[in-house]
């Protein structure tokens, strides 16, 4: 599909974004390295390494010989992913910031900017495989790589924005593979850590993050089944289902985060592993997107609710208001409100919905929070 078409390439500085530029310059693609700056303030405790991630994208810019621009997209990463961020922790869900980012940065505002220069494609690193079909239609389908593939990530990115969009790495089989291509061709960024967790928030965490955005309150940890009070906590919003370490309660037994009541300032835990608090069999799904524009018929299909986590046969029925239903034929794990629950029908990523709260409230006797 080359034949001189003119790419703009998202360059982070990576591993993968490395040799996805490199693929597509070897394949005959007029390439731009684009390094998108989407963030660059410094956290008490972290200094954000987006200087060394660009000068990273120089040298393999250079080896490469394509030109590399520097984008700023900070106002539009704050306004649409980090401020996402904590509004979501602040009424007590856990979201995913990455599906927000390639929604509204990597496929939104980088991906327009690009077209309006005269770009036929624009292409990034993610593990995912774009299949464009003879009726004209494209469908985005999961990586060769399980283990890395990020359509997770991608169930936002409709199919217009995946009609210019190249994902070179979707085809490798490995990230060693990866590495290795990379080594081979010279590219200096092979042994580079993998990228892991929020990349804004860096090694501070979550907890010291939202603690320099949010405001402090203190409020009681309940213990579920009998409400007696367990403890203490700093905020509810730095909690989130199914969470183990962090709750502070001294010795005895290891406790799970069953629910949060955000307004009551109430953090509900339990000791019992198999509580079935902790479990559910039915999802509810709000602001559902489709890859297709469309939602799927009501019938089987999979459904991943983390990232590498496994896909589990479930039955999906989409209501008129565009909410969705995800029905287990076995209970499984609570998944945290705010979390994306992503459908696949095989190979293909159908889209997906963000967890809702359950019906019911978090406190004793109830079935928790989804």
């Amino acid at each position: 599909m080359s034949g001189g078409a003119r790419v703009f390439c998202g360059l982070s500085g990576g591993v993968d974004s490395a040799l996805a530029c490199a693929l597509l310059v070897e394949a005959g693609y007029d390439v731009t390295a684009v390094y998108m700056r989407n963030w660059s303030r410094d956290l008490p405790g972290f200094r954000c390494p987006w200087a060394d991630e660009l000068a990273d994208a120089e040298r393999v810019a250079v080896t490469l010989g394509v030109e590399l621009e520097v984008w700023d997209f900070e106002e539009e990463y704050r306004s649409t992913v980090v401020d996402y961020l904590v509004d979501a922790y602040a009424h007590g869900y856990t979201p995913n910031p990455d599906v927000m980012c390639n929604q509204t940065i990597k496929f939104g505002t980088f991906a327009e900017r690009a077209l309006e220069r005269g770009a036929d494609f624009v292409a990034t690193g993610h593990y995912g495989r774009v299949e464009r079909g003879q009726d004209g239609r494209v469908r985005l389908l999961r990586a060769r790589d399980e283990h890395k593939d990020q359509t997770y990530f991608l169930w936002r990115v409709g199919e217009e924005a995946l009609s210019r969009a190249l994902l070179p790495v979707g085809d490798i089989a490995s990230k060693a593979e990866v590495r290795r291509m990379c080594a081979e061709r010279g590219l200096g960024v092979e042994n580079k850590p993998d990228s892991d967790g929020i990349c804004f928030v860096g090694p501070v965490g979550i907890r010291t993050f939202l603690l320099d955005a949010l405001e402090r309150r203190a409020g009681d940890i309940v213990e579920w089944e009998s409400g007696r009070v367990l403890g203490r906590h700093d905020g509810a919003f730095l909690f989130t289902v199914g969470q183990r370490k962090g709750l502070d309660l001294g010795g005895g037994p290891a406790r799970y985060v069953v629910s949060t009541d955000v307004e009551k300032n109430v953090v509900y835990v339990t000791a019992d592993h198999d509580s079935p608090a902790l479990f559910t069999r039915e999802l509810a799904l709000a602001d559902t997107r489709w890859v297709s524009g469309e939602p799927p018929a009501e019938g089987r299909y999979l459904v991943r609710t983390r990232h590498t986590g496994e896909l589990r046969e479930v039955l999906l029925a989409v209501g008129p208001d565009g909410t969705a239903t995800l029905r287990f034929d076995e209970p499984v794990r609570t998944v945290a409100p705010g979390q994306s629950a992503v459908v696949y029908d095989g190979l293909c990523c159908l889209g997906g919905g963000i967890v809702q709260r359950g019906r019911r409230g978090g406190g004793p006797g109830s079935l928790g929070a989804a």
